[in-house]
């Protein structure tokens, strides 16, 4: 008994910090969660939880006391489920990427973010000033197939009639319209995502395209003295969509500074790892074109007056900021 005793003692003595680490980590994870955890932390764990199952092979081999036994049982059974267990629910996953990773990851790309909307608007300034020198560039920037009748030759109150018209019996066709807006414009935003490995270069170009097209636009309403109503028609949707791509912009800048400038680590590790970060905001931007695509499907037409149509916008607009500055805001940022 004795010889069994000071075994036990012995053993315990050389393995007890791997228990009493492993056992704090556990304990850390149910009160707090997985994400409370360090990368140390992360990276201990497994090891940690295999060195305590060796531990109490051991001890059952050897018939150590009850209580070694019974107390490596139940911290080897609590650091499985940290270890193995249920992952959580879609709900879960779904409610933790909108809540958390998607509102952090853009706050951490926020400068690429700033350089897309400057490369926007850069393209809007542009695409305005060249058509109202010029009408003839309209034809120039503007693809026909997107034109959709709006051109320098239409009359003012022709153009009117497009931004103010409702849909009538043509309402079945608005379902269409927008899902075809959805498919096309996320893309073009998963396009610049794609692109963005050549250093950024075929985003900066795409951004300033898309900008150039928008101005060519607002140059031929405002020749034709309805800049405020396209504006308006523009701005139901425009503040979710053009965000929507700036988004995907962003990440596609994130991918080309990433092996532009990989700093300490070699280019393909820093692309993994940004490439992640990247990628959360991809996802989150298709949201995004769903809800414009909605939004301009739906609402543009049906909201024929112009005071809610820049309401809309506004608020929009105004939702969307609050929900990037605060969402998640302490928990994962960076």
């Amino acid at each position: 008994m004795a010889d069994v005793t000071l075994k036990s003692a012995v053993f315990r003595r050389e393995r007890e910090k791997t228990w009493q680490e492993l056992d704090g980590i556990v304990t850390q994870i149910e009160k707090r969660g997985v994400r409370s955890l360090t990368p140390e932390q992360c990276h201990r764990l497994p090891l940690l939880y295999r060195a305590t199952l060796s531990s109490l092979s051991v001890a059952r081999s050897i018939s150590l006391d009850r209580n070694v036994l019974d107390y490596l049982e139940t911290l080897s059974t609590r650091a499985y489920f940290c270890v193995h267990g249920a992952r959580g629910s879609l709900f879960g996953y779904l409610r933790n990427f909108l809540l958390v990773d998607f509102p952090a990851a853009v706050r951490a790309a926020r400068w690429h973010l700033v350089v897309a909307a400057l490369l926007l608007a850069g393209g809007i300034l542009a695409g305005h000033a060249l058509v109202i020198a010029d009408s003839n560039w309209y034809h120039s920037i503007v693809p026909e197939g997107m034109a959709g009748g709006r051109t320098p030759d239409a009359s003012a109150e022709d153009l009117s009639k497009i931004l103010y018209d409702p849909p009538g019996e043509n309402e079945a066709f608005l379902h269409v319209f927008a899902s075809y807006l959805f498919t096309h414009n996320a893309g073009i935003g998963i396009l610049c995502f794609g692109l963005g490995f050549a250093l950024g270069i075929p985003v900066f170009l795409l951004m300033f395209y898309n900008g150039l097209m928008i101005g060519a636009m607002t140059g031929l309403h405002a020749s034709k003295g309805l800049l405020p109503d396209f504006v308006g028609w523009l701005f139901v949707h425009g503040t979710t969509e053009l965000l929507a791509v700036a988004l995907c912009a962003a990440a596609g800048l994130v991918l080309g500074s990433a092996v532009a400038l990989p700093g300490t680590h070699s280019r393909l590790e820093n692309l993994r790892r940004e490439g992640r970060r990247a990628a959360r905001i991809v996802i989150g931007a298709v949201l995004l074109f769903l809800v414009a695509a909605l939004l301009e499907g739906f609402a543009r037409q049906l909201v024929t007056d112009m005071t809610a149509r820049y309401s809309i916008g506004i608020v929009a607009g105004l939702l969307w900021a609050a929900y990037f500055g605060l969402a998640g805001v302490g928990r994962r940022d960076g």
